[in-house]
């Protein structure tokens, strides 16, 4: 069916009434109509900062392997897909006694697409990209594909069931930890406890006022700002999630446990006047790759995430003069640190042999937290 801009696909399917509101399709299109109908939501984020979009990017090599498989001839392929389909959507029930089952009801599935190829689509791609990808490509374009959609424009509940349809095969864990904040539940008490770091992050690096103003690594982040973003989105996040969590964290009592609310202003007041002093006091390692600058690095996020804990217990973040005495405090330690050159003796560890994993970061968290305390112990 069509009209003038218009066309109408019409499938035979099965209507399952999980959700009253979200009513869910299982149905199958050939390999070329997928093209027609649907496309990936990228990850990014629009001109004023907010996030758009929720999957990941092509991975070619997986892309091609599926490719390969599809073009080889006699093929099995019950993968299917999972789609968002707009409220556009027309569901007509078949008549007669025997289309429902009191499970799901049979009928006929009219989906409306513009006849103008490089217009937008009116479905998303939930689960399935890669798949989506080779089967837009493959000779076998008449291949029945298996399909389960869901009726939904509300961008949250797509990201929604895009978290939980890729539990199983995890998602790369910086897009994960930049979905969190925008969606109404985590799929896991696990991912929930992320929820609240993730978009204090988001936060540090959109502030102009931030010292990490532009320099986290995001999966959103696009190419042209990859050159400036250094600092890895995930370490940041557990510095923050660890301060919140633990009792004896500087941002524990920013949590009313019993009303379920989080101080955000005064988080962010805090971390601002914190990491800003940590650049002032290390300019020379600041704002550098990694390979550069090991305070850049997870290991140097995560162990100066710790020491916050003990520098900012001693200081009012409402204080004007907070900022000053985060910098008097921070320039204790500043002799004993070596982010970019020389040798951390203590740990018997040249500067650049510091590694971001659980062992280094401990033996430097442990070493800077004793470093700190007995330079005040000496200097009060």
């Amino acid at each position: 069916m069509s009209t003038e801009g218009q066309r109408v696909l019409e499938r035979r399917a099965l209507r399952i009434d999980q959700n009253p509101d979200t009513p869910v399709y299982l149905f199958a299109l050939a390999a070329e109509e997928i093209n027609l109908i649907a496309d990936v939501a990228r990850i990014a984020r629009d001109e004023a900062g907010k996030l758009i979009g929720y999957q990941r990017p092509e991975r070619r090599n997986h892309v091609k392997q599926i490719l390969d498989y599809l073009d080889s001839g006699s093929v099995l392929f019950p993968n299917g897909l999972i789609l968002a389909l707009p409220d556009t959507v027309h569901f007509r029930s078949s008549r007669g006694p025997l289309t429902s089952d009191g499970l799901s009801t049979a009928g006929t599935l009219e989906i409306p697409y513009p006849a103008d190829p490089d217009a937008p689509r009116p479905a998303w791609i939930v689960d399935g990209q890669q798949r989506s990808l080779a089967l837009s490509r493959t000779k076998n374009t008449r291949m029945p594909i298996p399909v389960a959609a869901f009726v939904t424009s509300n961008l949250e509940v797509q990201r929604d069931q895009f978290l939980r349809v890729n539990t199983v095969a995890p998602l790369p864990s910086n897009l994960v930890t930049e979905l969190l904040p925008e969606v109404h539940s985590a799929p896991s008490p696990r991912l929930a406890a992320r929820r609240m770091p993730s978009a204090l992050v988001d936060m540090l690096n959109q502030d102009p006022e931030s010292p990490f103003h532009g320099l986290i690594k995001r999966a959103s982040t696009d190419e042209d700002r990859r050159r400036q973003a250094v600092i890895t989105d995930n370490s940041l996040v557990e510095a923050i999630k660890e301060s919140l969590e633990s009792p004896s964290g500087v941002l524990f009592p920013y949590r009313n446990m019993a009303t379920g609310n989080t101080d955000t202003e005064g988080i962010r007041r805090l971390l601002i006047i914190y990491w800003s002093a940590v650049r002032d006091v290390f300019p020379e390692a600041w704002g550098k790759p990694p390979t550069r600058s090991k305070l850049m690095g997870g290991v140097g996020i995560r162990a100066m995430g710790r020491l916050m804990d003990r520098v900012m217990a001693q200081i009012d973040p409402v204080d004007p003069l907070a900022g000053g005495e985060a910098r008097h405090e921070l320039s204790r330690i500043a002799p004993h640190c070596h982010w970019t050159s020389g040798t951390w003796t203590e740990l018997g560890l040249a500067w650049d042999d510091i590694q971001n994993v659980p062992k280094h970061i401990s033996a430097l968290s442990n070493f800077l937290a004793r470093a700190y305390l007995a330079a005040r112990k000496d200097r009060p």
